[in-house]
Order: C-alpha cells, then structure tokens, then sequence
C-alpha cells in the first residue's frame, strides 16, 4: 500500500466520525456565587457561604472579589473587609491583617489574626486610644515601646478612617 492510498482511507475514516466535543473550561461554568471561608484563631465567621462579593484591603490595594476572579494570594493590611450578601445585605468587618487567597471555582478563604464587625467599635474610643499610642511612640520609652505605639497606631488610624 502506499503512502497516498493510506491518507486517502484515513480521510475518509475522518470523515465518516462525528465532530468533536468541544470542553468547556472552568470559567465557563463557574458559579456567580463566590463561596466563603473567612476564619480567625478562635472563630469561623464564614464557614464556606456563597456571597455576592467581597472587599478586601490587600498590601497591593484595595481589591473587590468576585466569582470567577483569577486565582491569586494576597497579604491583607490592617482595614475593613466588607462582605456583600446573597440576600442584598453587607457586613462589614475591621482585620488587624492577614492573608486572602482566591481559588479557582470561585473560591475564597480570608485568614487573619484578629477582626471584629465594625460596628462593635466606637469612634470615641478609637481616638482615645490613638492619642495614647501617639504619646508613647513620640517619648522617651525603650524602643520595643516605641515600635509597639508606632504598630498600634497604624491599625488605629486604620480603624479610624473605616469608621468614618
């Protein structure tokens, strides 16, 4: 047999099988939910919940996150994280920091070492303590002190400009 006899009979086998499939990738068929886990050392707030979007307060700037975004990780600095609801509601949490990373199938997990709902915190008090820390970071203490006032004080000022 030769070689043009044998492509002719592949041809035509070609021919006679149906057309492909075509597949589609994950992003295709991705939920619109993003599903949820935002956890600290002692509590889960969110334990896999599908959610609308979140907004997170990232080292690289402030990021919304959506279903379907491309799969990332993220260290978080100290802000407000704001959680929109399926049901059209938002929560809105302050996190000292942390790390969140975005997984393929729209999956997000938020880590971080301490974070409270906003509304647990008073303006007043917030002020009170800034002006305290700023004493501290500005005297004459050891420089543990002073590097320990100067840490509060930016997750301070941080907390203050969210409750604004």
């Amino acid at each position: 047999m030769n070689s043009l006899k044998v492509a002719r009979m592949a041809l035509r086998s070609a021919a006679a099988r149906p057309a492909p499939v075509l597949r589609r990738g994950y992003a295709d068929v991705a939920p619109d939910k993003l599903r949820l886990s935002l956890a600290l050392p002692h509590q889960s707030i969110y334990k896999s919940q599908d959610v609308v979007q979140v907004n997170i307060p990232a080292e690289s700037g402030e990021m919304g996150i959506l279903a379907q975004h491309v799969p990332s990780i993220e260290q978080l600095k100290p802000g407000l994280v704001e959680v929109i609801e399926e049901a059209g509601g938002n929560k809105q949490f302050f996190l000292s920091g942390g790390f969140a990373t975005v997984q393929p199938g729209s999956v997000l997990s938020i880590n971080a070492v301490e974070g409270y709902p906003l509304e647990d915190f008073s303006a007043e008090n917030v002020r009170n303590q800034i002006s305290e820390a700023q004493k501290i970071a500005g005297g004459s203490g050891s420089e543990q002190d002073k590097a320990e006032a100067n840490i509060e004080l930016e997750v301070l000022e941080s907390l203050q400009a969210a409750l604004k």
